[in-house]
């Protein structure tokens, strides 16, 4: 009969690490992952709060130049499948110093960019080679005391979000006051120092040699999440989630800046909406703690409850800005929430941690790109409850998708 494995144990079938003991260069180590994690997030919603402008200099609609937002999402995915399965075999101070390289000169590409097919081209590679968290993720868990795993791995999806957060607020900002090209000049610049960076402090790899193709991993995805009812249901809650929270924040700049709309704010009044975010930053280490002490499934629960609540008042923040703050408060806590629950279950899933985390992040922006190819044209089409309505779609079949699943488990 299979049963759950707790968030605690070390990935099954794996030699855990001898514990880290919490010295200051560990610590070091970990804020340097933190903040490479964030710098990386980041440029996968870089282009989200630039919308407009881009639509602008391009001579097209905002609506138009929307599915922008969906490349980065699918661009990351198909990085993910590339490249995340490697952290298993390959040498990750290499691959992270490569990959932080290879993003920087699409960055560089995106910022000289002639037209929206050639932009859409450098983000989708930027954001394939923009992997980089997901290969420190598993690095991150092997490496934590048992007792304080879920803590660990909170604190480096903390950073992820604190990069989505400064995406969308220092993005806005900068493209009102500079222009979109010079964000994306910006981006390329902290990209490749902060990603060098990390690389040099990476440790030194002290796993065995493995023979045989290092992509291996990528074929063994399918079977993987077929024969793992618990990675199975982590990967499919967390994409209810965070499609829900796409489709919602992906479009949130096209209601604040709609000249024909209720609040008709500048894009970089729009892009301060983005500090809720921090939300995330701030739920981040609270849903580690609470993982570790009651287990990923009562997480989960309540950060559906969460996201459930949100959508109905962002339905009303079309016109009732408290409505909209409440709604972003909630829509982030979930999502933070669920992400450190999902995520320590996916790791602790299987005997091999990385291809399980590819999986399971694969999974989620599948969920979100699918979600916010759609949101931008339900807005339209049938504005913003139409987006409201996508966001619903996608937290109801999540949590049912992850209750099916969840019946495995238990059988």
């Amino acid at each position: 009969m299979p049963t759950t494995t707790p968030a605690t144990a070390a990935p099954r079938g794996t030699t855990p690490s001898a514990p880290v003991r919490p010295d200051r260069s560990s610590g070091t180590l970990l804020a340097v992952i933190a903040l490479c994690t964030a710098v990386t997030a980041a440029n996968i919603y870089l282009a989200a709060p630039l919308l407009r402008l881009i639509a602008t200099d391009f001579g097209t609609t905002p609506e138009a130049a929307g599915w922008i937002a969906s490349v980065a999402q699918l661009g990351y995915a198909v990085g993910l499948l590339l490249f995340a399965p490697l952290g298993d075999t390959a040498d990750r101070r290499r691959l992270v110093g490569g990959l932080s390289a290879v993003a920087g000169a699409a960055l560089v590409a995106a910022a000289l960019a002639p037209g929206l097919p050639a932009l859409a081209a450098a983000i989708l590679v930027s954001c394939a080679a923009t992997v980089v968290p997901q290969l420190l993720v598993p690095l991150v868990a092997e490496r934590a005391p048992a007792e304080r795993r879920a803590r660990h791995v909170a604190a480096v999806v903390a950073g992820l979000f604190t990069g989505i957060v400064a995406a969308r607020v220092v993005g806005g900002l900068a493209g009102q006051a500079f222009g979109w090209r010079a964000v994306f000049w910006g981006a390329a610049a902290l990209t490749v120092a902060v990603g060098l960076l990390t690389a040099l402090m990476l440790p030194a790899e002290t796993r065995p040699r493995r023979s045989g193709n290092p992509f291996r991993g990528i074929a063994a995805l399918p079977g993987l999440f077929l024969s793992s009812p618990q990675l199975r249901a982590a990967c499919l809650r967390q994409a209810g989630l965070f499609g829900s929270w796409s489709a919602l924040w992906t479009s949130l700049t096209l209601l604040l800046t709609d000249a024909s709309g209720p609040y008709r704010v500048s894009l970089g009044t729009a892009g301060l909406f983005g500090l809720f975010g921090l939300v995330s930053t701030a739920v981040a280490p609270v849903s580690g703690t609470l993982v570790d002490r009651f287990g990923p499934r009562r997480v989960v629960a309540v950060a559906y409850g969460a996201s459930a609540l949100a959508v109905p008042l962002f339905l009303l923040g079309e016109h009732m800005m408290a409505a909209l703050c409440a709604g972003a408060v909630l829509i982030h806590a979930g999502l933070m929430a669920g992400q450190v629950a999902n995520q320590t279950r996916a790791l602790g899933a299987t005997e091999r941690p990385a291809v399980a985390n590819t999986a399971y992040v694969v999974a989620a922006f599948i969920g979100g790109a699918a979600a916010s190819a759609l949101a931008g044209p339900a807005f339209g089409r049938w504005g913003w409850a139409g987006v409201c309505a996508i966001s619903a779609v996608w937290v109801t079949v999540g949590w049912v998708g992850g209750a099916l699943a969840e019946r495995r488990v238990r059988a």
